[in-house]
């Protein structure tokens, strides 16, 4: 019985253990199934996630590359020139009136009155010259004007004596004849003599030396004792003084061809600026102009007068004009780095509806930062400032800056 008991409870037993056996190999096959699953889940996140990142900045590499295809520019509107333009041109100062003052006759200085930088008037003694060589010559003519005065009264005396004769039928014509050929012939003598008085006269008052009118004393090229030369024979002239008249300058100008239209005279407007008077303009007048172009230099030669009454500017000076012109006709003005150089020719770039348009536009007068433009243009024309060397007329354009007209930064 007890072996029966043992063989049911051992039967009993290796059911059992079956059965538990069983489910543990169920939960085993379950459990891997979850990891798997997870694992995948994982996985495919993963993939999904590196999907999207891949996706994401391949379309934000997209909208940058469509972005930075689009280049950004800031442009500039063209601003209208001025209806009169300054032009700067070198000017040398020059007095209205200068004059060298010459010796008229030989001789040797005897005294001087007046050294450099002196005011005179005109008529003014400036210097005294010794003659005696002309003083003599003078005393001689005067001699032989009076010999033949007396030989002109003489021959009068008997001219008028044959024709009272012959009156008479005293004498025979021919030697009335005779007296009155003499009588003319001494008094041909006579005014050839006086002439010569005459002229020896001014040589010897030529010994005064004047001053021909009123002016400054700019230099003395002469001292007591120096020998004076009239110019008379082969050696030179011999300059005494040198004279000027400031109280108004001439200022000569040579204007350029492009502007010679402009220049009007009694209307064209003209300043002066000088170093040493940096902060200073003095106005002046243009009075006239050689009305014709220098073939050589293609310049129309200009008069500019100054009043200069209290002497405050110098003769000789180095000054600027400055002249107002008027302009021809409206011009525009825009900055010199919005021009494009190529071997077409000289263009700007235009924006129009976001679109850039190259166009060719014809140069005028250059100020350095800015440019004449003459043609080509127009006043609400958007330029580019800047142009790219690659810029093609209906490349896409974005505006990042609008400066104002004129503005180059």
């Amino acid at each position: 019985m007890n072996n029966m008991r043992d063989n049911e409870f051992t039967g009993t037993s290796g059911a059992a253990t079956d059965h538990r056996d069983n489910n543990n190999g169920s939960s085993r096959t379950t459990r891997g199934w979850l990891i798997s699953s997870v694992i995948g889940l994982v996985v495919a996140a993963i993939l999904i996630f590196g999907i999207r990142s891949r996706l994401k900045a391949e379309t934000t590499l997209r909208a940058q590359t469509a972005q930075t295809a689009v280049p950004s520019v800031s442009v500039v509107l063209p601003k209208l020139t001025a209806p009169a333009q300054e032009i700067i041109l070198p000017g040398n100062i020059q007095p209205f009136i200068s004059s060298p003052i010459y010796a008229r006759t030989d001789g040797y200085l005897q005294k001087w009155y007046f050294d450099i930088g002196a005011h005179v008037k005109a008529g003014d003694l400036l210097a005294t010259i010794q003659t005696p060589e002309v003083d003599e010559q003078l005393a001689q003519a005067r001699s032989t004007l009076a010999t033949a005065e007396a030989n002109l009264e003489l021959a009068q005396i008997t001219r008028d004596r044959y024709q009272s004769l012959l009156a008479k039928h005293a004498v025979p014509q021919q030697a009335v004849d005779n007296a009155v050929g003499t009588y003319s012939a001494n008094k041909a003598i006579v005014d050839a003599d006086q002439a010569n008085v005459r002229h020896y006269a001014a040589l010897v008052s030529f010994e005064k030396v004047y001053a021909p009118f009123d002016g400054v004393i700019s230099a003395r090229n002469t001292d007591i004792g120096d020998l004076i030369n009239s110019g008379s024979n082969t050696a030179p002239r011999t300059d005494l003084f040198d004279m000027v008249q400031a109280r108004t300058l001439r200022v000569y100008v040579n204007v350029p061809e492009e502007y010679s239209q402009g220049v009007k005279v009694g209307q064209t407007q003209a300043d002066l600026v000088l170093a040493e008077f940096p902060d200073k303009r003095f106005p002046g007048k243009l009075v006239r102009t050689a009305d014709a172009i220098n073939a050589t230099t293609r310049t129309l030669l200009v008069e500019v007068d100054v009043a200069n009454p209290s002497g405050t500017l110098f003769s000789g000076s180095y000054a600027e004009v400055h002249l107002k012109i008027p302009a021809q006709k409206s011009t525009f003005l825009i900055p010199v780095n919005t021009l494009i150089f190529r071997s077409e020719k000289l263009q700007v770039g235009v924006v129009q509806n976001g679109k850039v348009t190259v166009m060719d536009v014809t140069p005028g007068h250059d100020f350095g930062n800015e440019i004449e433009i003459v043609a080509g243009l127009n006043a609400n024309d958007q330029i580019v400032l800047n142009p790219p060397d690659s810029l093609v007329s209906g490349e896409e354009i974005e505006i990042v800056n609008a400066a104002l007209p004129g503005d180059s930064k």
